[in-house]
């Protein structure tokens, strides 16, 4: 009997607990944090790396920046469970503060998100989604296309990835976080837009009613 779609991606998140691929990330991190969400479902949320939180709780997108997205997702009526969210990379990036003396997180090196391809190309292989949401820059030059300009192409549907049919960039919710007054309500009010275009894309495409989509 062949294998389903839920216990291959187990097999994959429990053999990647174990990568040791990038030397820095091994010896700062404190686990590896693999995706989470329904495997099946036809819509993935991928983001940049873990943080300070997803580190310590081993799952993505649980920090300030993951309650903002939990906050939209339930505006555009979807649930955690309901989908995929992993990111490019699945240990967190850090640097020494100096003025701390804490570790405080920093973006990926490239050599980092190449390693890491290992993971997110099978993982997403194995969901087949139809629309995938690129959440910050990052994500969006690893998946779409290199050197990403947000602020010129977020919200653009992109056909030709090898990843999904359907993909959009939307900004990352801890992007939207470090915005103040106008801006803040501006950055949000997109991101909220973005996601519902790619729920909306989601559901046209499989052509069925929104309650049975997931």
């Amino acid at each position: 009997m062949s294998k389903s779609v839920k216990e291959q991606m187990q097999e994959m998140k429990e053999e990647s607990l174990s990568c040791e691929d990038c030397e820095k990330l091994v010896r700062t991190r404190t686990q590896v944090v693999f995706g989470a969400g329904n495997p099946e479902s036809s819509l993935v949320f991928v983001g940049e790396a873990p943080g300070e939180n997803e580190d310590i709780q081993g799952k993505p997108f649980v920090g300030r920046a993951g309650q903002l997205l939990d906050e939209i997702l339930k505006e555009t009526g979807l649930l955690r469970d309901e989908i995929w969210i992993t990111n490019i990379v699945k240990c967190r990036p850090t640097k020494l503060n100096e003025s701390t003396g804490r570790l405080s997180n920093r973006a990926p090196l490239v050599g980092e998100i190449k390693n890491c391809q290992k993971w997110l190309e099978p993982e997403l292989s194995l969901i087949d989604p139809t629309v995938i949401v690129c959440l910050g820059g990052p994500a969006s030059s690893a998946i779409i296309h290199k050197g990403f300009k947000m602020t010129q192409e977020r919200g653009q549907w992109f056909t030709d990835t090898i990843y999904a049919p359907f993909v959009i960039a939307a900004y990352h919710p801890a992007y939207v976080l470090r915005m103040h007054g106008a801006s803040f309500d501006k950055s949000r009010q997109l991101l909220v837009d973005d996601i519902a275009a790619a729920k909306q894309k989601a559901i046209d495409e499989k052509g069925q009613p929104k309650m049975t989509l997931f």
